[in-house]
């Protein structure tokens, strides 16, 4: 067995988990061998334009759950996301830590992102986690909210690229939503993950699709 089967949930979290924290998207068409890429925390010029190299020399499109202060950093980049047929989500203007902000202070923070983010209606909090008032106010506000079905780890610097894709090959099924983050933390381990990633899942036949705001 390999050395994470016994942590599990750092990796996916189960479905009776998923289920007791309704109204979020945790995966994709479970009928359809179709994954998820999606990429949290950016846009940085040090990751972001190399990995939209990566995604274009493989003719894959990806979802960013972008931070909104760094859009309006480097609107350039955010146009080029858009320009090469990625998704982009809602990932807070600063990435705010929900369970820290009241609900009206964390949906003004949402709301300044989203002026900046072109109207996108998918949402990532960062670090996975709000209250419960604050999904509610989002889901009214007709916010699709999204966490994953697979966790890389890769803003951890004790994950290689290689433990990464270990973790993906095992994890990985019909609908996954693969979680990465284009920050300076996991950088180029993280880039070398996704090269692999993309391949293995060429090889099993999946295709890879961006989340819908619909």
């Amino acid at each position: 067995m390999a050395w994470y089967d016994g942590m599990r949930i750092l990796y996916q979290v189960p479905g009776s988990l998923q289920h007791l924290y309704h109204g979020v998207v945790w995966r994709g068409n479970k009928r359809k061998r179709c994954v998820y890429l999606t990429f949290d925390d950016g846009p940085i010029p040090e990751v972001t334009p190399q990995l939209l190299d990566i995604l274009k020399q493989e003719g894959v499109h990806a979802t960013f759950f972008m931070v909104g202060q760094k859009a309006e950093e480097y609107p350039e980049i955010k146009e080029r996301v858009k320009r090469e047929g990625h998704a982009i989500g809602n990932h807070t203007y600063n990435h705010l830590k929900g369970i820290l902000y009241s609900k009206n202070d964390y949906i003004a923070n949402v709301m300044k992102a989203d002026r900046l983010l072109d109207g996108t209606r998918l949402f990532r909090p960062p670090y996975g986690r709000m209250g419960w008032r604050q999904k509610h106010a989002l889901r009214q506000l007709g916010f699709k909210i999204c966490l994953w079905d697979v966790l890389t780890h890769d803003y951890d610097k004790n994950y290689s690229a290689e433990r990464m894709v270990a973790i993906i090959k095992r994890y990985t099924r019909n609908g996954s939503i693969i979680n990465f983050h284009d920050s300076v933390k996991s950088n180029e381990r993280m880039l070398e993950a996704v090269k692999q990633t993309i391949t293995w899942l060429k090889e099993e036949g999946y295709s890879i699709d961006v989340l819908s705001d619909m």
